[in-house]
């Protein structure tokens, strides 16, 4: 176990230690870090990319340039695509509306590559926009090569900059937010639950995404309510499901 340096300077904090590889906990109003460790180290943040691509969508839904109705055909690259799966058939069209709940509860590498080449053209062009809305954020560890978090030697965030991420997603799209919370759905007659562990564990946490890979580890992105106050909590690079679940639940429970 590894101290986390704890920057909140609230009266009585103290120190505490977690077997994360990098975690942040940060106060959604303020944007106060209440610990760190390793918070700006580039790590592969595996599905939890699938952040920055439903925040691209959720732009567009609200600016009018795209409609939950809007439908999107599923190309032989998507259909194909290894790990997690919406479960969706070559040549089909598919609203918007249920590929966002193909990415966010199913955590779908085949939804997120349909929508980033219906918005793009093409997923690398998907991704340079990742890019350039990262920058426009101020996510300056965040380097994207695609939409589904594959893995890709270039393909590198910081638990920081999830945070960030995190934090203006849930101020900007507020109408969206309610999705990271839904606890299952259901395409092609395949019934699939949320993957975020903490969901039904009543302690307010709303979202927000999960993320493994064998060289990421297991890791999350996770927000909670409690009555005025919200936290975000990101963790990486730990050992398994079941530690990732306990250690947030314990990181989190410890913020408030």
């Amino acid at each position: 176990m590894v101290l986390a340096l704890c920057l909140g300077g609230h009266a009585g904090a103290q120190a505490i230690e977690t077997p994360a590889e990098e975690a942040i906990l940060m106060d959604h109003e303020t944007g106060q870090v209440i610990f760190a460790k390793n918070a700006e180290e580039r790590t592969p943040p595996a599905s939890m990319t699938k952040i920055m691509t439903s925040y691209l969508v959720f732009e567009r839904l609200k600016d009018g340039r795209l409609s939950l109705d809007d439908t999107f055909v599923v190309s032989k690259k998507a259909w194909q695509k290894g790990g997690s799966k919406m479960f969706v058939e070559v040549g089909n069209e598919v609203s918007v509306e249920n590929l966002l709940h193909g990415v966010i509860v199913q955590s779908g590498n085949d939804a997120s590559i349909v929508l980033a080449e219906g918005i793009a053209g093409t997923e690398s062009a998907f991704a340079e926009m990742m890019n350039a809305k990262a920058r426009e954020l101020g996510l300056d560890e965040t380097t994207f090569r695609n939409s589904t978090g594959w893995p890709h030697p270039e393909h590198l965030t910081s638990v920081e900059d999830l945070a960030k991420l995190s934090r203006a997603l849930i101020s900007n799209f507020p109408e969206y937010y309610h999705l990271f919370a839904e606890p299952d759905f259901t395409w092609n007659d395949i019934r699939q639950f949320n993957r975020n562990p903490l969901l039904d564990r009543n302690m307010g946490v709303d979202g927000i995404k999960t993320g493994h890979t064998q060289k990421a580890g297991y890791g999350l992105t996770a927000s909670a309510k409690r009555k005025d106050r919200r936290l975000i909590l990101v963790v990486n690079g730990l050992d398994s499901a079941k530690q990732r679940a306990q250690e947030a639940a314990r990181l989190l429970e410890w913020g408030f």
